[in-house]
C-alpha cells in the first residue's frame, strides 16, 4: 500500500492518536467487575472498543439483564466519570509519531471519532493534536449512527471533500473497520496504543484491515 496514492488519511482518536484506551479500559473493566459483569480484556476489547456510548451502553444493559438481572446501576455513567477524566487529564498523552505523520502527508486529513464531540475535543487538545486537524475533527455527534456503521466516516470525506474510495482510515477497532469498509474506504489496522493485546493484529486483519501497523512511523514509511 502507498499511502500518496490516496487524497485523505481519516484517524480514529482513542487508541490510534492518544493513549486514551488503556485507561478507559482499566477502568471500566474495574466499575464493571464491582457491579457484576466480569470480562477478559481480549473479549472486552473485541465487544465493545470503538462503540458509541449509547450502543455501548445498550450492550452493557443487555449483559447486565442476562447475567445479573435488572437494569444497571443508575450512577454507572457518573461514577465512570469520576474515575476516568481524572487519570485522562493527569496521564494522557498522543501515541508517538502522529506530528511527523500528519506533516509528511501532503494530502487531507481528519478525525473520525465515537467518543462525545466534547470529550474528544479536550483530548486533542490535552495532547496539543487540535491543530492538526481542526477544523476537520468529527464524532459522533455530527451523525445519526455510530460505528460499525459507515455514516461517520462518510461525513468527515464529505467535508474534506474527498470521494470514500480516496481515503484511508487508521482504526484500532473491529466496530470502526466495519464502519470503514462499509464506506469504501481503505484501512489501516493500528495495534501501536497502550490496550493492545497479543491477539489484536490478527483481529484487525480478521475484520478487514489491508495491514496492520504498530506505530505511526510504519505508516508514513508508506508515504
Amino acid at each position: 500500500m502507498r499511502v500518496s496514492d490516496y487524497e485523505a488519511i481519516i484517524f480514529d482518536s482513542d487508541g490510534v492518536l492518544v493513549d486514551s484506551e488503556v485507561i478507559h479500559v482499566a477502568v471500566e473493566r474495574e466499575l464493571l467487575s464491582e457491579i457484576g459483569l466480569n470480562y477478559s480484556h481480549e473479549t472486552y476489547m473485541a465487544r465493545f472498543v470503538g462503540l458509541s456510548n449509547a450502543d455501548y451502553r445498550t450492550a452493557l444493559g443487555a449483559d447486565y439483564a442476562r447475567l445479573v438481572g435488572g437494569t444497571v446501576p443508575s450512577d454507572f455513567d457518573t461514577r465512570l466519570d469520576e474515575r476516568v477524566w481524572p487519570r485522562i487529564q493527569a496521564e494522557l498523552k498522543p501515541l508517538d509519531g502522529v506530528i511527523a505523520l500528519v506533516q509528511s502527508f501532503h494530502g487531507k486529513v481528519a478525525v473520525g471519532s465515537s467518543a462525545p464531540f466534547d470529550r474528544l475535543s479536550e483530548k486533542l487538545k490535552l495532547t496539543k493534536l487540535a491543530e492538526l486537524f481542526e477544523p476537520h475533527i468529527y464524532s459522533v455527534d455530527h451523525v445519526s449512527r455510530g460505528k460499525p456503521n459507515p455514516d461517520l466516516f462518510l461525513h468527515a470525506a464529505r467535508q474534506l471533500g474527498v470521494l470514500p474510495a480516496q481515503c484511508i482510515v487508521v482504526e484500532d477497532s473491529i466496530h470502526g473497520i466495519a464502519a470503514a469498509l462499509a464506506a469504501g474506504m481503505k484501512l489501516i489496522g493500528f495495534a501501536g496504543s497502550g490496550h493492545a493485546d497479543q491477539g489484536l493484529p490478527e483481529r484487525l486483519l480478521s475484520a478487514g484491515a489491508s495491514i496492520v501497523v504498530k506505530s505511526h512511523s510504519e505508516i508514513r514509511n508508506l508515504i
